[in-house]
């Protein structure tokens, strides 16, 4: 963050950047002035300025314990996004922050865990995948599933092979839509999880994807009896400012930039005019 105020970004550097999907790009930017692996935790967002067109909250795709870069994985959206697709390593963009709170990684410990992620939804989850991966000997079992629209759709594709032939970890794919070359499930998301063995005393669930699979992941998680306060989810698309300041995710009583963005759903049931 600025040594000088909460609203002045610093100048960060892109090193260097990887294209994910025709429309999503992870960008890695320098450190700049934070220690990452100190200031930063897990489900945490930065503001990005395009300067001369805006500024917009991006959640950090990375876990702490492997910070010696930032990184942010963007899909073209918006105007911001849009321009920032149109960068190359070495142009400058404006970093604010880390905000928010972070996922509750350390009352997570000691229990089996799952992450139902949809397409865009995977970055933050992989932020505490891999922190989890890092820390392996303090939690449980782990599975990841992980749903996209198409096998081109996937992000993060050479991860997501390492993670198949993983010992640390089960992880479980499926596309709306296959290819010929796509030997996986087929499918939402949501079916993956129909009929899996969990203890639902032991074991906390992390999703994060479009509204709503996010419906139908907690009703299917609630289904094997999940109690709503260890499904854990983030709000980010609600951020403007990131400093509750500007009332843009005001919500009820809550500033969703300062008291999230990661919430469990036994929290969300009384914020009003969430879907």
């Amino acid at each position: 963050m600025s040594a000088n105020s909460l609203y002045v970004p610093q100048l960060c550097p892109i090193e260097r950047i990887r294209q994910e999907t025709p429309d999503t790009r992870t960008y890695f930017l320098s450190a700049c002035e934070i220690d990452w692996s100190r200031d930063y935790r897990p489900g945490q967002f930065v503001e990005l300025s395009v300067f001369g067109v805006g500024e917009a909250p991006f959640c950090l795709s990375q876990s702490p314990t492997r910070a010696d870069s930032l990184e942010v994985t963007i899909r073209k959206t918006g105007s911001v996004t849009n321009r920032l697709h149109d960068y190359q390593p070495g142009d400058v963009v404006g970093l604010r922050g880390p905000f928010g709170n972070c996922f509750p990684f350390e009352r997570a410990q000691g229990k089996n865990l799952l992450f139902v992620g949809g397409g865009i939804g995977l970055p933050p989850l992989r932020a505490l995948i891999n922190y989890v991966l890092d820390h392996r000997e303090d939690y449980g079992d782990v599975h990841v599933f992980y749903g996209a629209r198409t096998p081109s759709d996937r992000v993060y594709k050479n991860e997501l092979q390492t993670w198949s032939r993983s010992d640390q970890l089960k992880l479980t794919e499926t596309v709306d839509q296959a290819d010929p070359g796509w030997t996986g499930h087929v499918g939402v998301v949501t079916k993956l999880l129909r009929g899996l063995e969990v203890d639902p005393e032991r074991t906390m669930a992390f999703t994060c994807g479009p509204p709503i699979m996010l419906k139908f992941v907690v009703a299917e998680l609630l289904a094997l009896k999940l109690a709503q306060r260890n499904i854990v989810t983030t709000l980010e698309r609600y951020m403007k400012c990131g400093v509750g300041k500007c009332g843009h995710c005001c919500v009820g009583h809550h500033y969703i930039c300062v008291d999230g963005p990661v919430y469990n759903f036994e929290q969300i049931s009384f914020l009003p005019e969430i879907p």
